[in-house]
C-alpha cells in the first residue's frame, strides 16, 4: 500500500488568531498555538495547521490571499515514500526535513508533501437511527449533541487553471498513484488514494480557471451532526457557503461554511464507498451539485437559487 490518508493540511493566512477560533468552534482540537504557528487536529490525529501568510518555511503561493500552501499525504511504509521520492526527483526538487517528511510541488505549484502515516484509529460512536424494521436505537432517546467532533479530514479539493489541467491531473495519477473516480469534463476531476475506500479523497477542479483553495471536508459521524455542526457555527457568528444538502458526486450530505483561511469547510457523513471495482465514471456534462438541498418557504423565505446546480 502506498498513500493512505490525508496527513495534513497546511495554510498560510492573514489572522492566526481569527483562523484558530475559526477551527476550534468548528471542532477540532487545538494542541499548539504560538505568535507563529497554530495546530490543530482531528480525532485520528491528522494535522490541521495554520501559518502567517508571509511565513518563508511555507511553500510559495498560488495565490494572493489566505488558502492552502501545502497538503501532507500519509505513506504506509518508509520504502513506499522513497520509492515515491526518487521518481519524483527525477524532474523536480524534493528536500527531506528532520522529520523525514519530503516535501516538493505539483505542477499546479501547490506544495506537496510525504510523510510515513501511523493512523490513530478512534472507536467512536456512530449515530444510530431507526426505521421500521430496522432498529438501531433502544430504549435511548436521541438528544442534542454538546460537542462536534470531525473524524477525520476526508478530501481535499483545489482550483487549477484550465491551460495544463490535464497535465496537473495526469500528475496525482501517474506518479502518485491516485485513481479518478469520476471525470467531470467541464468541472474537474475526482480522485482516490489507494489506501483508502471513500468515493473520493482530493478534486481537482479547473471550472474556475484559477488556482486557488476550494474546500477541506471532514467527515463527521452522522447526519445530526453536519446539521448541529453548521447550526453551531452559524451561532458563533460564521457564515454558511451552502444550505443542508446531499451531493451527487459521493452520495455524502453536506454543509459548507466560508473559511477565513481561504475556501471552505464541509461536514460530511455517509459518503459512498468504492472498491477497484466501481468503474470510472466520465460525464461530458457536469452533474447537479446535489440530489437534494434543504428549502423552505416558512416565514417568506426566498428560496436559495443562487448557488445554481453545477458541482462542485
Amino acid at each position: 500500500m502506498s498513500i493512505e490518508r490525508i496527513e495534513s493540511v497546511v495554510y498560510g493566512v492573514d489572522d492566526l488568531d481569527e483562523c484558530a477560533r475559526f477551527f476550534v468552534d468548528f471542532g477540532l482540537e487545538l494542541v499548539e498555538q504560538s505568535d507563529t504557528e497554530v495546530v490543530l487536529t482531528t480525532q485520528v490525529a491528522q494535522r490541521l495547521v495554520l501559518k502567517r501568510i508571509d511565513d518563508p518555511s511555507l511553500p510559495p503561493s498560488v495565490e494572493e490571499v489566505s488558502g492552502i500552501r501545502e497538503v501532507v499525504w500519509g505513506v504506509g511504509t518508509q520504502e513506499a515514500l522513497d520509492a515515491l521520492v526518487a521518481d519524483l526527483r527525477t524532474d523536480r526538487e524534493v528536500t527531506v526535513d528532520e522529520n523525514g517528511v519530503a516535501h516538493t510541488h505539483d505542477e499546479t505549484g501547490f506544495g506537496l508533501a510525504l510523510a510515513v502515516t501511523s493512523p490513530e484509529h478512534v472507536d467512536y460512536d456512530p449515530r444510530r437511527y431507526n426505521s421500521r424494521g430496522h432498529v438501531e436505537r433502544w430504549n435511548q432517546p436521541h438528544g442534542p449533541i454538546a460537542d462536534i467532533r470531525p473524524i477525520r479530514m476526508c478530501h481535499v479539493a483545489l482550483n487549477i487553471p484550465k491551460a495544463g489541467k490535464d497535465e496537473a491531473i495526469d500528475f496525482y495519477l501517474d506518479r502518485l498513484n491516485f485513481r479518478a473516480v469520476d471525470i467531470v469534463k467541464p468541472m474537474g476531476v475526482f480522485m482516490q488514494i489507494e489506501g483508502d475506500d471513500d468515493q473520493h479523497n482530493f478534486l481537482l477542479c479547473h471550472r474556475p480557471d484559477r488556482a486557488g483553495t476550494n474546500h477541506v471536508s471532514f467527515e463527521v459521524s452522522g447526519f445530526d451532526d453536519v446539521i448541529e455542526g453548521g447550526n453551531h457555527m452559524i451561532q458563533k457568528g460564521w457564515r454558511e457557503a451552502r444550505r443542508l444538502g446531499r451531493h451527487t458526486v459521493g452520495s455524502n450530505v453536506f454543509r459548507f461554511v466560508h473559511c477565513p483561511a481561504g475556501g471552505r469547510v464541509e461536514y460530511a457523513a455517509d459518503m459512498d464507498r468504492v472498491d477497484d471495482s466501481y468503474p470510472t465514471r466520465v460525464h461530458e456534462e457536469t452533474p447537479p451539485h446535489h440530489i437534494w438541498v434543504l428549502e423552505t418557504n416558512r416565514d417568506s423565505a426566498v428560496p436559495n437559487t443562487s448557488e445554481g446546480t453545477a458541482l462542485p
